[in-house]
């Protein structure tokens, strides 16, 4: 179980202050591709992407994360084609900019480019989420020191060995974090992500979780990612629409074991199991 009285230094995202420990925070995952893994893609329907938006902060969802460009691996599905710059923004810009007319919950850019990043704060994002940890496009971390931006940045490989699985992933984390800071990343603003189902067999991210109270040594706020994710399909042997029970599981345990953000598809059901996992591990303050 999480550590009681493990202290973080607060990190603000769009305006608004994240004070870690204090309780679990959702991210809600708005796809605005046409082969998302989830099945939750929604393409270029600007309007559709904001009523999204909308009901995931009226369920609760404390920030966005808006991507355009699907992430998933490899062999999962026959994996995603990679797709230009100018294609990525052109799904997500003007989502973006009318989500963030809208809706009062930062928003996060989720992409691997930072030409899109950079469009992407320009237009309303108050933060990036790259799945590669910044070590694809070497300017990512210019533009996100440059715009003192929070960053959530996730471990990632193109193979699934590992001598042990845990350090294994622990130490490449702490070396992306290393190198942002380096390139004038302020400490604060890093956000740690396993990257769960990426480079990583369901084997493994299910150790990770069982382990997931050892990345606190790293010292940074953890983001855990296994909403609809096929570990939970094999698992279970279910298809990708029926796995909110397989997710509210991975959520429980990712809280009871340290993480501090969630991202969640399912964000109506998501707040109200990391409402009551917080409720267990981290306390609560009801008078009955």
């Amino acid at each position: 179980m999480q550590s009681e009285h493990r202290e973080l230094p607060p990190t603000t995202i769009g305006g608004r202050t994240f004070q870690w420990g204090t309780r679990t925070f959702v991210m809600g995952v708005v796809n605005v591709t046409p082969d998302s893994f989830s099945g939750d893609g929604i393409g270029s329907d600007v309007e559709a992407a904001v009523e999204q938006a909308f009901r995931m902060q009226e369920f609760g969802a404390d920030m966005l994360d808006i991507g355009g460009e699907s992430t998933r691996p490899p062999g999962i599905y026959t994996g995603a084609a990679p797709i230009t710059a100018e294609e990525e923004l052109a799904r997500v810009l003007p989502v973006i900019r009318a989500i963030a007319k809208a809706v009062d919950a930062p928003i996060s850019i989720d992409t691997q480019k930072s030409k899109v990043a950079q469009a992407a704060i320009d237009a309303g994002a108050a933060m990036i989420n790259d799945i590669w940890g910044f070590r694809r496009d070497p300017d990512m971390v210019r533009v996100a020191a440059e715009a003192g931006v929070p960053v959530a940045l996730m471990h990632n490989q193109d193979h699934t060995r590992y001598a042990d699985v845990v350090p294994d992933v622990i130490g490449e984390l702490r070396r992306i974090a290393d190198a942002a800071m380096e390139g004038g990343v302020a400490c604060e603003n890093i956000i740690l992500d396993p990257g769960m189902g990426f480079g990583k067999t369901a084997r493994h991210n299910l150790e990770i979780l069982r382990r997931l109270d050892e990345f606190e040594t790293l010292g940074f706020p953890l983001l855990i990612g296994m909403s609809r994710k096929s570990t939970i399909g094999y698992v279970l042997d279910l298809p990708v629409g029926d796995r909110v029970e397989g997710t509210a599981a991975t959520v429980a345990l990712s809280i009871a074991n340290g993480a501090d953000i969630v991202r969640v598809h399912d964000v109506k059901e998501m707040v109200r199991v990391a409402k009551m996992s917080d409720a267990i591990v981290r306390g609560w303050d009801g008078d009955r």
